[in-house]
């Protein structure tokens, strides 16, 4: 079976011979499990009592403990009491709170316009670590890899929204369109995508706990392995992604319990 999107890839499949490019996801060895276990991990969360009436808080705080965690992907661990304290300068860092913040403001534009939401991530996670120049401009390299992107972006899928999600971040932190920052936008674009198609649309989970638990070196090695571009390596890694939906959704929960409490 040949991959529907390879790394390297302008564009999937034309519908002529393929109606949904990315279904054939779903056959991956392990992926169908691991992607109905991650739903049911965040359909638990969901259901939560306390977000009938405290989701906001609870999306709050999921955004800071995401940005923390997508910051110390990149080598910069700090503590959520720092975080809290305003007393973290390190650029990383600022440039995760600032992209985790700023999402809520993205939602309704990132399914119609990917490409706009995509520079706007870039300029906020980069912006005290690229020249101004290049802010939100992706390489000349990157253009018909990121078209191809869009239009999954853009497109109907039967595939579950955790799928596309782990597809989109795998491919945006694999092609690093940028040259900076582009694993902290290519985790905001993966959350995103997991808003916009329903997997989580309070943005109550916190995927980027799921990632760092499971460590920065599982995480390197299941993203070579989908750059590889081979069926295995692609199966791993849309299996890692579900597995850190998963614990996302438990980290979420933790929220919630921490808020009925008070």
């Amino acid at each position: 079976m040949s991959i529907p999107l390879r790394p390297g890839a302008t564009r999937p499949v034309s519908r002529a011979t393929a109606p949904d490019p990315l279904a054939p996801l779903l056959d991956l060895p392990g992926v169908r499990d691991a992607a109905e276990a991650a739903r049911g991990g965040i359909d638990r969360l969901l259901g939560h009592k306390v977000l009938r009436r405290e989701s906001a808080g609870v999306s709050s705080e999921s955004a800071l403990r995401g940005a923390r965690a997508s910051a110390a992907l990149e080598g910069r661990d700090v503590t959520l009491a720092d975080l809290r304290s305003g007393g973290v300068e390190d650029p990383v860092v600022q440039g995760a709170l600032r992209v985790s913040a700023g999402l809520g403001a993205m939602v309704q534009t990132w399914s119609r316009a990917p490409g706009q939401v995509l520079a706007r991530l870039h300029v906020l996670a980069a912006a005290d670590l690229a020249d101004g120049s290049g802010l939100g401009r992706p390489a000349v390299h990157a253009g018909p890899r990121l078209a191809g992107l869009f239009s999954l972006v853009t497109g109907p899928t039967s595939a579950p929204a955790v799928v596309v999600a782990a597809l989109v971040h795998g491919e945006l932190a694999a092609m690093a369109p940028f040259g900076t920052a582009d694993g902290v936008v290519a985790r905001a674009a993966g959350r995103l995508t997991g808003i916009t198609r329903g997997l989580d649309p309070k943005a109550v989970s916190v995927p980027e706990v799921g990632f760092a638990e499971l460590g920065r070196e599982a995480y390197a090695t299941a993203l070579a392995g989908y750059a590889s571009g081979e069926r295995e390596g692609v199966a791993a890694w849309l299996v890692h992604c579900c597995w850190a939906t998963e614990h996302g959704a438990v980290e979420g929960l933790a929220v919630c319990e921490s808020l009925l409490r008070g």
